[in-house]
């Protein structure tokens, strides 16, 4: 009997050693192919996110789970693939290599280089779904994303680890003000991806060139799934450029991602579960088109200090059709976003630009994500406006009007015109400053309209002279107004005032 348990304990302590591999190792077999979707019977154990490898050597990610079959994205080229072909489950997710090499180069959503001159090695690997860093791994907004526009860095100041949403109809400016925002991001410690999903190869042709004439790409990587891509690319697009992004916020790096656009990312969600045959709803969409995008954006963030304290800012971009937010995906992202920029096709072709109808945008961050010298110069900013356009509109129909309505239309009108600004041509927090404070203290009111452009050339070289660098010196380093530097600021614009007039 002795012998007998000493036996068993032998053998217990034997399987004990043992490390048995649990992970899913199944095989099944290819059904149907259609449009890059793989449909396949057999692997019972697959799980959502999942890689898989048919017997050629090309891989897929499982999508959708049915009773007795899975959906996979193909992510090779699914036309050297057959009906009857055998299809092995791995257990992994799908991951893509991540590293500081990215910096300053152009890949697709799997990290390839798109440029066969750009080398690079990456050993770290990255899942491209991940579950959002929850409420105690986060701090609140407070230090803000210069974009050098003045209108939104005065009026919707976007915040580190902010979520923005970008919104109007075709052609009004949504992805310049994207592009102008990461130009302005030199030497501000902060790394930029531009995801571009279902854009046409011009067009990422055309935002790499201005990002390379304006020194962009030595904080930029870009992240490209053209229009010829497959649809399977242009729906991986973004989360590849989110994990990416958590790559750089985990070392304690700020990161800002542009998404450009949502629009053509759900339109490519909307081809596949059509294709594998989800029940569609509202639009043609499946019904976790909302969880599309709210898993996606929720990875934005600004992580407290004892978790690395970086942070991961989210700009997408939406395109509305003749003005209409109230759209399904445009309600859906501007609900899960912290505020939004709505541009109007009536200001753009009036000559506002950027067109930000001031009325409808909003930052839910607000003044907390701006620099103290913006909000002491801007506090008066944003309903001087509101109330000019209120005016403005009345007032086509009143003939006779008061001295005070008159007065404020004036001031109304400076104001719009000194927010007017050229596409890539940020400004510095100096410059900003200057010229908002001077449209805010009536300094304009009495240059005519057509001279405000003058006023302003000469404002910003008026400022890299050397009897003001101390004003461009003390607002760079201190971020606010004090009074002696107040008093700095209005001799300068009292004395261009005098030569302007």
């Amino acid at each position: 009997m002795k012998l007998l348990d000493q036996y068993l304990k032998q053998i217990e302590k034997e399987l004990s050693s043992k490390k048995v591999d649990t992970a899913s190792k199944e095989t099944g077999s290819l059904v149907e192919l259609k449009d890059g979707i793989a449909i396949v019977n057999g692997l019972d154990k697959g799980f959502f996110g999942e890689i898989v490898e048919f017997e050629n050597g090309v891989q897929g990610y499982i999508l959708d789970l049915s009773e007795d079959s899975v959906g996979i994205i193909v992510l090779g080229d699914y036309l050297t693939l057959s009906e009857g072909m055998q299809v092995k489950g791995t257990g992994h997710i799908l991951s893509i290599p991540v590293g500081d090499e990215l910096i300053g180069k152009v890949v697709n959503p799997l990290s390839q280089s798109l440029f066969s001159s750009q080398n690079f090695k990456l050993t770290k690997n990255y899942p491209i779904e991940r579950i959002a860093p929850g409420v105690v791994k986060r701090q609140s907004v407070n230090s803000p994303v210069q974009t050098g526009i003045k209108a939104i860095d005065a009026l919707i100041p976007i915040g580190r680890g902010q979520r923005e949403l970008i919104i109007g109809d075709r052609v009004t400016g949504k992805s310049t003000i994207a592009i102008d925002t990461i130009i302005n991001q030199k030497n501000k410690n902060l790394i930029c991806i531009y995801c571009s999903i279902g854009q046409k190869n011009s067009k990422i042709a055309s935002v790499i060139n201005t990002f390379n004439k304006y020194d962009a790409m030595n904080h930029t990587i870009v992240v490209s799934s053209s229009a010829s891509d497959p649809v399977s690319m242009q729906y991986l697009a973004p989360y590849s450029a989110t994990a990416i992004g958590e790559y750089f916020m985990d070392k304690g790096n700020d990161v800002l991602i542009i998404y450009d656009d949502l629009t053509k990312h759900a339109w490519a969600y909307r081809q596949l579960s059509l294709i594998l045959r989800m029940p569609a709803g509202r639009e043609a969409y499946p019904g976790d088109v909302f969880y599309l995008h709210s898993r996606l954006l929720e990875r934005a963030c600004k992580l407290h200090k004892n978790y690395g304290g970086g942070s991961l800012t989210a700009i997408p971009i939406v395109e509305t059709l003749e003005g209409d937010i109230s759209g399904y995906i445009p309600t859906n992202i501007i609900s899960i976003t912290d505020g939004q920029i709505f541009l109007e096709t009536e200001l753009f072709n009036a000559g506002i630009r950027p067109a930000i109808n001031i009325g409808l945008s909003v930052s839910r961050v607000g003044s907390n994500a701006q620099t103290k010298a913006i909000k002491q110069v801007s506090g008066r900013l944003k309903l001087d406006l509101a109330q000019y356009r209120e005016l403005a509109a009345f007032s086509q129909f009143e003939s006779d009007l008061d001295e005070g309505t008159k007065k404020n239309l004036n001031r109304g009108a400076k104001v719009s015109q000194i927010l007017i600004q050229s596409r890539n041509n940020p400004y510095t927090l100096t410059e900003e400053v200057c010229l908002i404070w001077s449209a805010v203290n009536g300094y304009l009111d009495n240059i005519p309209l057509n001279k405000i452009n003058d006023f302003e050339m000469k404002l910003i070289n008026e400022l890299k002279l050397s009897n003001y660098k101390d004003i461009q010196k003390k607002i760079e380093k201190t971020k606010e107004l004090d009074k002696n530097l107040e008093q700095l600021i209005k001799k300068m614009i009292e004395k261009l005032v005098k030569t302007i007039l």
